[in-house]
Protein backbone atom coordinates (compact mmCIF):
# COMPACT_ATOMS: atom_id res chain seq x y z
CA UNK A 1 0.00 0.00 0.00
CA UNK A 2 1.19 2.99 -0.47
CA UNK A 3 1.43 6.19 1.36
CA UNK A 4 -0.64 9.40 0.70
CA UNK A 5 -0.13 12.53 2.59
CA UNK A 6 -3.07 15.27 3.32
CA UNK A 7 -1.66 18.95 3.30
CA UNK A 8 -3.84 19.26 6.90
CA UNK A 9 -1.27 19.78 10.33
CA UNK A 10 -3.17 19.83 13.83
CA UNK A 11 -0.91 21.18 16.30
CA UNK A 12 -1.85 21.75 19.91
CA UNK A 13 -1.16 25.20 21.69
CA UNK A 14 -2.17 26.70 25.67
CA UNK A 15 -2.98 29.78 23.20
CA UNK A 16 -4.41 28.79 20.21
CA UNK A 17 -5.28 32.63 19.47
CA UNK A 18 -1.05 33.40 20.45
CA UNK A 19 -0.44 30.43 18.40
CA UNK A 20 -1.93 31.60 15.32
CA UNK A 21 -0.77 35.19 15.85
CA UNK A 22 2.68 33.89 15.29
CA UNK A 23 1.83 31.79 12.17
CA UNK A 24 0.16 34.56 10.56
CA UNK A 25 3.26 37.09 11.82
CA UNK A 26 6.16 34.95 10.80
CA UNK A 27 4.76 32.70 8.41
CA UNK A 28 2.27 34.53 6.14
CA UNK A 29 -0.88 31.85 7.28
CA UNK A 30 -4.58 33.11 7.12
CA UNK A 31 -7.01 32.80 9.85
CA UNK A 32 -9.75 30.88 7.52
CA UNK A 33 -11.87 30.02 11.12
CA UNK A 34 -11.55 31.66 13.69
CA UNK A 35 -13.17 28.79 16.10
CA UNK A 36 -11.54 29.23 20.10
CA UNK A 37 -12.05 25.02 19.86
CA UNK A 38 -9.80 24.63 16.39
CA UNK A 39 -8.29 27.71 14.63
CA UNK A 40 -8.03 27.24 11.15
CA UNK A 41 -5.47 28.71 9.09
CA UNK A 42 -4.41 28.00 5.74
CA UNK A 43 -0.93 28.66 4.14
CA UNK A 44 -0.54 28.41 0.03
CA UNK A 45 0.22 24.45 0.59
CA UNK A 46 -0.62 24.06 3.81
CA UNK A 47 -3.28 23.69 6.16
CA UNK A 48 -2.70 24.43 9.95
CA UNK A 49 -5.14 23.39 12.50
CA UNK A 50 -4.87 24.60 15.94
CA UNK A 51 -6.71 23.02 19.29
CA UNK A 52 -6.38 24.51 22.69
CA UNK A 53 -3.75 21.62 24.78
CA UNK A 54 -0.57 21.16 25.98
CA UNK A 55 1.90 21.09 22.79
CA UNK A 56 1.88 17.39 21.30
CA UNK A 57 5.20 17.22 20.18
CA UNK A 58 6.27 18.00 16.10
CA UNK A 59 7.47 16.43 13.41
CA UNK A 60 9.95 18.55 10.61
CA UNK A 61 8.28 20.71 8.18
CA UNK A 62 10.53 22.10 5.28
CA UNK A 63 9.43 25.83 4.47
CA UNK A 64 11.46 27.65 1.33
CA UNK A 65 12.11 30.93 2.24
CA UNK A 66 13.51 33.54 -0.32
CA UNK A 67 16.50 34.59 2.07
CA UNK A 68 17.05 31.51 5.25
CA UNK A 69 19.40 34.39 7.51
CA UNK A 70 16.83 37.17 6.97
CA UNK A 71 14.27 34.39 7.92
CA UNK A 72 16.51 32.65 10.86
CA UNK A 73 16.95 36.13 12.45
CA UNK A 74 12.99 37.01 12.00
CA UNK A 75 11.91 33.81 13.68
CA UNK A 76 14.49 33.79 16.74
CA UNK A 77 13.28 37.78 17.42
CA UNK A 78 10.16 36.07 17.74
CA UNK A 79 10.91 33.39 20.06
CA UNK A 80 11.86 30.50 17.75
CA UNK A 81 15.38 28.46 18.99
CA UNK A 82 17.89 27.33 16.51
CA UNK A 83 18.02 23.30 16.62
CA UNK A 84 20.78 22.84 13.76
CA UNK A 85 22.04 25.53 11.55
CA UNK A 86 23.88 24.51 8.34
CA UNK A 87 24.80 27.98 6.52
CA UNK A 88 26.84 26.27 3.47
CA UNK A 89 23.76 24.78 2.55
CA UNK A 90 21.73 26.83 3.49
CA UNK A 91 19.62 25.23 5.52
CA UNK A 92 18.54 25.88 9.30
CA UNK A 93 16.30 24.00 11.49
CA UNK A 94 14.12 25.99 14.12
CA UNK A 95 11.49 25.16 17.15
CA UNK A 96 8.99 28.04 17.29
CA UNK A 97 7.22 28.76 20.56
CA UNK A 98 4.70 26.29 20.11
CA UNK A 99 6.94 22.96 19.32
CA UNK A 100 6.62 23.10 15.89
CA UNK A 101 10.43 22.24 14.29
CA UNK A 102 10.86 23.32 10.70
CA UNK A 103 13.85 23.77 7.51
CA UNK A 104 14.49 26.76 6.07
CA UNK A 105 15.27 26.38 2.78
CA UNK A 106 16.19 28.78 -0.01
Amino acid sequence: MANTFGTDILIQAEDPAAAAKFYVEELGFEITDPNPRMLALHGKHINLFIEPGPPLGSGVLEVTVKNVEQAKRSLVAAGCIIVKDEPDFPRCYVKDPNGLIYNLTE
